[in-house]
């Protein structure tokens, strides 16, 4: 645990220092409050749907560029040499990262408590499904940076990383879209591997454990690929 937090505080001393960061999460929070406005006036109802949604479809650009240098960043560094040959395990080497950037993801989570509390000023909305709709986007958090890191730990190039994340989570949103047009089982399973299919519950205040299984399905299987990938990286 001490070698997995000394990573875990290294990675997250990385992302307190990066302009980038910063540029992201202010986008981020611009766009969560530019469709929380529009939703709330247009609309005129007390509900976070749209943004949660919204947000859903931000992180898919996000969540890649603040993630492709978790390990592609270390082959361009050069260090990637040092971690592989010091008492290091690899699973301690993958978890203390991804658990700094989920840490960085879930200080973004907070930020958006202001909206809930802007709502609960003004009216009296459903605090049940506010509830289950941050419990969704939480686990939807969690399987991004996973995806994330998997794409990270395969290449030595940061941009290579972070358009291969893209793409994957694009896919996850696209295949819910086609599964409408497509009949049969091969209909079923697109379904299934829709990552808008499994959220959408959540945000109607629907708590399934097969959601949860499902996001904490991808999140496990991700983590054991990028596992895989430095392993390969370590043969090599």
């Amino acid at each position: 645990m001490a070698i997995i937090y000394s990573i875990f505080k290294k990675e997250l001393k990385s992302y307190i220092q990066s302009p980038l960061a910063y540029a992201v999460v202010s986008v981020i929070m611009a766009l969560a409050g530019y469709f929380f406005c529009v939703s709330l006036f247009t609309s005129r109802i007390a509900e976070m749907t749209s943004l949660f949604m919204n947000l859903a479809v931000i992180l898919i650009f996000a969540v890649p560029i603040l993630t492709m240098k978790l390990v592609a960043g270390e082959e361009q560094d050069g260090t990637i040499e040092f971690l592989l040959t010091s008492p290091i395990t690899i699973p301690q080497l993958v978890l203390g990262k991804y658990l700094a950037s989920l840490a960085l993801f879930i200080a973004i989570t907070i930020l958006t408590f202001i909206f809930p509390g802007i709502l609960l000023s003004i009216s009296t909305p459903d605090k049940g499904v506010i509830i289950t709709s941050y419990l969704g986007f939480l686990l939807l958090l969690a399987a991004y940076i996973a995806i994330g890191i998997m794409c990270s730990s395969f290449t030595s190039s940061q941009i290579v990383a972070s358009i291969s994340g893209f793409g994957i989570l694009l896919l996850f949103w696209i295949v819910g879209w086609m599964s409408g047009n497509i009949s049969g089982a091969l209909g079923q399973f697109a379904k299934a591997l829709s990552i808008s299919e499994h959220y959408g519950d959540f945000l109607r205040g629907v708590i399934d454990t097969t959601h949860i299984i499902y996001f904490l399905s991808i999140t496990i299987v991700s983590l054991l690929i990028a596992m895989l990938g430095v392993a390969k990286r370590a043969w090599s």
